[in-house]
Formats: C-alpha cells, structure tokens, sequence
C-alpha cells in the first residue's frame, strides 16, 4: 500500500482568514482582546502568503498599533478634553481603514500603500 504525501488542505482559506482578523479588529471596540488576537494572526501569516493579501496583514498590523498609538495618547488626554477629538478621530480612521480592508479582500485587489498613517 502506497501513501501519497499531499499537503493538507487548510481549513480556514486565506482570503477568509484575511477577513477574519478585520471583523476581529471590529468586535475589538467592545471587548478589546479580539483585536488582539487579529494582530497575532496577521504577524502569523504576514510571511506566509502571496502579495496580495501580504499588503492586508501589513495593512492590518500598522491599523492595530498606529490605533494602540492613538488610544495610549487619547485616553490620559481625556482628562483634559484634547482626548476626546483624538479618541473621535481614532474610531473614524480605523473604521475607515476596517471597511475598506475588506471590500478590497472581497475584490482580492492589494492594499495600494499597506504602510500608510492615513488610509492605505
């Protein structure tokens, strides 16, 4: 008997997985640890799939700690207002860069500059 050496098929596909770690980015506003999770899976799969969706888990990664950056600014400012512009600017842009994340993986279109501040 001859066993044939195949690769096993993953159970989640990238493009899925991708997607995945952007709603784990969105559930991440109210428990906070899932977006935790999303950034550990995209520093996973970073070096470990096509150009493509490589612009997205870079994309995803800079949107967790630019917006880690943000919120570690935004939050001790609160006490005295300037924080709250800051937080408001933080929900809009990593909302932003969420819901064009994932129109683009859906589209399978890179993420045109993964390592921009602003919106990719």
């Amino acid at each position: 008997m001859t066993l044939t050496s195949e690769t096993p098929r993953p159970i989640v596909s990238d493009n899925a997985l991708a997607v995945i770690v952007y709603v784990l980015y969105c559930v991440g506003y109210f428990t906070g640890i899932s977006a935790l999770i999303g950034v550990i899976i995209a520093h996973v799969k970073v070096h470990d799939t096509d150009p493509v969706l490589r612009s997205h888990y870079q994309f995803q990664i800079r949107t967790f700690w630019i917006g880690l950056l943000y919120l570690a600014i935004g939050i001790p400012l609160c006490m005295v207002l300037i924080g709250i512009p800051v937080l408001a600017w933080w929900l809009l842009w990593s909302l932003i860069r969420i819901i064009k994340g994932i129109i683009s993986v859906n589209e399978y279109k890179p993420i045109a500059n993964p390592r921009s501040w602003l919106f990719g």
